[in-house]
């Protein structure tokens, strides 16, 4: 069992590490297929046009950036260079990319790990409303309310409520990190769609959970629907939520580039959305990668502890093997 979990656990961080590799490498190529020249987009930021610079001036730029090299040797420069965390420097601010990011990740780390608390007990509470409600018609009600949550543009529902509690009661900043006030919007803002991806989920969980024989045992022993759902649905339904939770950092970096947007939060989200716009090579680069790293160790952390709490997904991937 030990040698199959080993094997097991060797396969899976093979995956992580190709993951990662085809992430950076899809990054640029798709990125140096852009009708842009790096060294323009370099002295436009510097507010210098390229017929105002000698030649010699010319390369002496193209090689303090790298560029100065054909296409191959700079991608494989580039990645052993990534691999010791060094991802060039922003064409736009002329610092370091990693520096660059290091500033604006807290931000966003701090409204992603909020939103997804706040996704994680909405969805359960939903679910289990949901579960728990004997009229038809409120379970129905209450498990379409995902599907309307996944439906809404982000966007949309970030400009609703700067309307309703912004500019029209007054009781929440519409922009800006002003103190704990200025978290609420963004939060909300970025929970809906990975709330609702979770509740969809666990609504189903519940529905098939509730219809198992052991659950139809404790009824049979007389114990009431809200103590079932509690001690013996909840933690059955639950399980499969693992298996998606690569799918909520992904939810949360495209909402953060969303609710930065939309208020005004000068944050990792905002950093890449500047980044596309101004076509800053090498910071898109670092943003995509470090998603993708954070996608991957969710992935890896949930590959390592879904075993534990099932461990016939070692045995059906020896039977695969």
């Amino acid at each position: 069992m030990r040698k199959h979990a080993f094997v097991y656990m060797v396969a899976r961080i093979a995956q992580a590490v190709l993951v990662l590799w085809a992430a950076y490498t899809v990054t640029y190529v798709i990125l140096n297929l852009l009708p842009a020249d790096p060294i323009a987009l370099i002295l436009k930021a510097k507010g210098t046009d390229v017929s105002s610079v000698t030649p010699a001036q010319l390369r002496t730029l193209k090689q303090s950036y790298g560029l100065d090299q054909g296409a191959w040797h700079q991608y494989v420069t580039m990645l052993f260079n990534a691999l010791r965390g060094d991802f060039g420097t922003s064409y736009t601010y002329d610092v370091p990319v990693i520096k660059l990011i290091s500033l604006r990740v807290g931000s966003t780390l701090l409204i992603s790990a909020l939103s997804i608390v706040v996704a994680i007990v909405a969805a359960f509470l939903l679910a289990f409303l949901a579960a728990y409600m004997r009229r038809p018609f409120l379970r129905r009600f209450l498990a379409a309310l995902p599907v309307l949550g996944a439906s809404v543009p982000s966007f949309w529902v970030g400009l609703l409520l700067m309307q309703v509690f912004s500019f029209g009661l007054g009781w929440l900043p519409s922009m800006g990190m002003q103190g704990w006030k200025s978290l609420v919007l963004p939060t909300i803002t970025m929970s809906i769609p990975t709330g609702a991806l979770l509740a969809q989920l666990l609504i189903g969980g519940f529905e098939e959970t509730i219809r198992s024989q052991y659950v139809t045992v404790a009824r049979a022993y007389g114990l009431g629907r809200g103590r079932i759902l509690i001690s013996h649905v909840t933690k059955n339904a639950s399980l499969p939520t693992l298996t998606i939770l690569g799918l909520i950092v992904g939810e949360t970096v495209t909402g953060a580039i969303v609710a930065e947007t939309v208020f005004s939060r000068q944050g990792l989200g905002m950093l890449i959305q500047q980044s596309v716009t101004s076509q800053d090579i090498p910071v898109i680069q670092g943003a995509v990668v470090l998603a993708a790293g954070a996608f991957v160790l969710v992935n890896l952390a949930v590959d390592v502890i879904y075993p534990l709490l099932d461990p016939r997904i070692v045995l059906h991937s020896k039977a695969k093997g």
